[in-house]
């Protein structure tokens, strides 16, 4: 991997270990705290290189509160099952209640 995305990836790692339990933040969310508000895509490529760490991807969501990782985990329901058991919510169009659960790096929680 060159060096520059490397050092990207732990960036966005970096603020991906700082999301509190019971909130989420998005790819854009990150993407915009690190200088790079175009770079959402990057920080999903990121995200997919973090699949089996300790981080808590599982708090990384798309712009709309969609479970777009959710595949890259153990199975196709363990990112809402993490997810649910931090207590955080769902709309009727199964994404996530942004307007409760929404974590803005850079911001007080």
């Amino acid at each position: 991997m060159p060096q520059q995305r490397q050092d990207f990836f732990e960036r966005v790692w970096d603020v991906v270990a700082q999301i509190p339990h019971g909130k989420v933040t998005t790819y854009g969310h990150i993407a915009e705290f690190l200088g790079t508000k175009s770079a959402a895509r990057t920080v999903g490529w990121a995200m997919n290189a973090a699949a089996g760490t300790d981080l808590p991807c599982h708090r990384v969501v798309n712009r709309f509160g969609a479970l777009s990782g959710s595949r890259h985990f153990e199975g196709p329901f363990v990112m809402r099952e993490r997810l649910e058991n931090e207590g955080i919510e769902f709309t009727d169009d199964d994404c996530v209640d942004l307007s409760l659960h929404l974590w803005i790096p850079g911001h007080d929680a």
